[in-house]
């Protein structure tokens, strides 16, 4: 694949005082594919690179911030994403379901995918997500074996998470509002989950794929992953998913989001101002003690975080755990 190359460089999580056995170095294979991305979510990233190049974006600092951020309070992105609930008849879960079985999909598959038709910033966003599934594993197999552990995948995109979990040997359950989504994950984890890793052993169990929203999830597992996904839910709603998901966690819920910074809230209106030719979903940051406090609330606490970021793709990892 053309980005394998960037797809080992871990991010140096700060843990919290814990007792924890040794890690056990994971043997896997990440298969990259596609999943609900995080900040790039907010506009046609062909568009924007269109209007600004990587760099121009990437060293906006300064005086600059100041008079791109005036430039910006002028901006009526609002309207635009009215418009779009209104069209489909719904809020925001409404849109994101009609965008992700519609130009969504086809857009995040490629760009998840391993086609070499793909733009630099593209690219960047492909390697980005890569360096999260890579370190959400790392986070999972840190204390051990998968094997036999039930595993949620809440959000689960094409599979991108739950098939490398799969041939680690845990049971996962993968969710996804999108049904294209769905039917591309059960896809794609055919043709990886067909044989064992070798001749003597067996093959992998098959996730099993359904097509739910956050809210509809239910029983319980040892662990609860979800990556990328708040981004579509506001703070006020956040809140309340976070707590659900952390009711169906057992012992670890892993959560990714795009943090809420006064950089990153810049770099996300700059992309509003370009919509693009087809629509896309809302994107709502997350100040990390947000989250951290949503989850205080329900009685968990944060063991371990990490910043995952390239020139386009920013996402904050947590592993939480009860306190």
């Amino acid at each position: 694949m053309a980005c394998s190359s960037a797809l080992f460089s871990h991010i140096s999580f700060h843990t919290n005082p814990i007792n924890s056995p040794k890690p056990n170095k994971p043997n896997r294979k990440i298969v990259t594919v596609a999943a609900i991305p995080p900040l790039s979510t907010a506009a046609d990233v062909s568009t924007i690179t269109a209007q600004f190049d990587g760099a121009t974006i990437a060293v906006i600092g300064g005086s600059s911030l100041a008079a791109l951020a005036a430039v910006l309070s002028v901006a009526d992105p609002e309207k635009r994403r009215k418009l779009q609930a209104e069209e489909v008849g719904g809020g925001d879960k409404e849109v994101v379901r009609e965008y992700f079985n519609g130009n969504g999909f086809q857009r995040w598959k490629k760009i998840y995918g391993d086609t070499d038709e793909v733009n630099k910033v593209q690219l960047d966003i492909r390697i980005g997500h890569a360096k999260t599934v890579e370190n959400t594993m790392k986070m999972l197999t840190d204390e051990g074996s998968l094997q036999g552990v039930t595993v949620c995948d809440a959000g689960c995109g094409t599979g991108s998470l739950s098939i490398p979990l799969s041939k680690e040997g845990a049971f996962v359950f993968a969710s996804d509002i999108s049904a294209a989504m769905v039917a591309e994950a059960e896809k794609q984890a055919r043709e990886e989950l067909s044989t064992g890793k070798d001749e003597l052993s067996p093959a992998p169990v098959m996730p099993k794929f359904v097509v739910k929203d956050l809210e509809s999830l239910d029983g319980k597992y040892d662990t609860v992953v979800c990556l990328d996904v708040l981004i579509h839910y506001p703070q006020s709603k956040a809140d309340a998913m976070i707590a659900h998901l952390a009711s169906l966690a057992e012992n670890r819920l892993i959560l990714s989001f795009a943090p809420k910074t006064f950089y990153y809230d810049l770099l996300k209106r700059v992309g509003e101002l370009f919509p693009g030719p087809s629509k896309a979903t809302r994107a709502y940051l997350h100040a990390e003690a947000d989250v951290e406090r949503a989850l205080q609330k329900v009685g968990w606490r944060i063991r371990k975080r990490g910043l995952i970021t390239t020139q386009f793709y920013f996402a904050k990892l947590i592993e939480a755990v009860p306190s």
